[in-house]
């Protein structure tokens, strides 16, 4: 599987949604939807993304009992996503519940993910919030086998700790990695950031590119940056 930029398109609803993608021409880029979208949209914008062949990342984070996480991954499988995600946090019980749920579905089963640590979070934050006090890298390496074991074809992780996650897991076994900014750019609310040319010699199998592409003056020419520069 070769690698890839998704966009995050967060975005308050479709108009808005389609007006970027058209500023991309002829482009269909791999589009990673996430809760404000589809709170505002429902399923039917997986369904209008797909008709305009456009691969789709649902990040929705499932969070909560095996049997609840189950049956709602039962009711995603059959939208059409390509990709749908986790918390890892949830336990492997849950992680395989998900699974089962989502193998359920009458197509092609999309792969399924396990967030780690979200890219927002800090070693501090790790420390004196969450009450872990193993190093960042060691949580989602622990993350990242829990989530293996489980029978999930990746994680969601930074790319700072792409190269620890395949080390510990397999080349096969997938990263995708938010917290992708050019140099030059602005983090954000983002802590665990690198650039997409760095993430690719990181080992990143997916880096996920939200406001440095949709917020760009020219989006087309940055979405080509980070293609360049990362698929190369």
């Amino acid at each position: 599987m070769g690698k890839d930029v998704i966009v995050a398109c967060d975005f308050p609803g479709r108009e808005k949604l389609e007006a970027f993608l058209d500023r991309l021409g002829a482009e269909k880029p791999y589009v990673k939807i996430g809760m404000e979208l589809f709170y505002a949209e429902g399923p039917e914008i997986v369904r209008l993304l797909k008709s305009r062949g456009c691969r789709v990342f649902l990040d929705l984070k499932l969070h909560d009992i095996p049997n609840t996480v189950k049956r709602a991954m039962a009711v995603l499988a059959d939208l059409g996503a390509d990709m749908v995600n986790v918390h890892a946090a949830g336990t492997r019980a849950m992680m395989e519940a998900a699974l089962e749920g989502l193998s359920a579905g009458s197509g092609p089963r999309p792969l399924l993910l396990a967030v780690t640590q979200l890219t927002s979070t800090d070693q501090t934050a790790l420390e004196t919030e969450l009450l872990i006090r193993e190093p960042m890298e060691r949580v989602v390496e622990k993350y990242a086998k829990n989530a293996r074991a489980a029978g999930l074809d990746g994680v969601v992780c930074s790319p700072l700790e792409a190269a620890a996650v395949h080390a510990a897991c397999g080349r096969g076994f997938l990263t995708v990695t938010p917290g992708v900014r050019f140099p030059e750019g602005d983090a954000g609310d983002q802590k665990r950031v690198m650039s997409p040319l760095k993430a690719r010699e990181a080992g990143s199998d997916y880096i996920v590119v939200g406001r440095p592409i949709t917020a760009a003056p020219d989006p087309a020419a940055a979405y080509a940056r980070c293609i360049r520069e990362f698929v190369g």
